[in-house]
């Protein structure tokens, strides 16, 4: 799941006002209480983790720059759902559509697939990932689905997971450390609590309690760090050579000081 990229000029400008500790570690946190068993998901489409709430119709944009190129983030809170067969039952999935922009044009566009378990923890499905050069779909490097391709629409090479992985404790605290992505050498990424009770400013306003997370893969020598507000999820991105802020969101809005 990577921030997608959106230029205002492409689709969006009246809407402007001014996107696991591993299955290695069955289910749990490395820090926190590991669950004894898998996770079970009773009601998987009420997706009201603080840190990464899912509102159906939603929207969310980001703005910034990529090693100096304009590039901006949608993010849509898909009404649709999807359902896995998993561990002997049939689990629906929310979607979250992420749309990759820069300067104007698509770059990626990915539909990624959520749910959360009965403790609150959010789970990560897989992502069915179009990849565009000059506005052409030139690949689908990256996806990956819990029982790999199902549907007539599911590119043929996506790999093959077989346990979600988990996305956001229900609680995360310092030092956590979690797989939202274990399927190398087609995703691959270790997260890590860094910072908590942080207050971030962005182009939407200011958010209070935010936690801080920091994004590491066998894939590349480099790190992201992610800011994660209360009821609206991630509001900040930063990475060498890029920096992305949200600008609009539907979901909670910012403190007013």
């Amino acid at each position: 799941m990577k921030p997608a990229r959106m230029d205002s000029a492409r689709g969006i400008p009246a809407l402007v006002p001014a996107l696991v500790v591993s299955l290695a570690i069955p289910f749990g946190a490395a820090r926190a209480e590991v669950p004894g068993g898998p996770p079970t998901f009773s009601n998987p489409l009420v997706i009201d983790s603080p840190f990464f709430p899912f509102q159906p119709g939603g929207m969310k944009v980001y703005s910034g720059s990529d090693r100096g190129t304009k590039a901006e983030v949608l993010d849509l809170y898909l009404t649709g759902t999807r359902t896995f067969r998993w561990n002997g039952q049939d689990v629906q999935t929310r979607i979250l559509r992420e749309e990759a922009y820069e300067f104007g044009e698509l770059v990626e566009r990915s539909d990624n697939y959520f749910a959360q378990a009965d403790d609150g923890t959010a789970y990560y499905w897989g992502e069915v990932v179009d990849n565009y050069e000059g506005g052409v779909l030139v690949d689908h490097g990256g996806s990956w689905l819990v029982g790999g391709p199902t549907l007539p629409s599911d590119p043929p090479d996506t790999g093959n997971a077989p346990n979600p992985a988990l996305f956001m404790p229900a609680n995360p605290e310092l030092g956590d450390v979690f797989k939202p992505e274990d399927l190398f050498p087609i995703v691959d990424e270790t997260v890590e609590v860094v910072n908590v009770d942080v207050d971030v400013i962005t182009l939407a306003g200011k958010f209070d309690g935010a936690i801080a997370v920091e994004e590491s893969s066998r894939l590349t020598p480099s790190t992201e760090l992610k800011w994660y507000a209360p009821g609206v999820g991630v509001v900040k991105i930063r990475a060498r050579g890029e920096t992305m802020r949200l600008e609009f969101s539907t979901l909670a809005q910012p403190q007013d000081d």
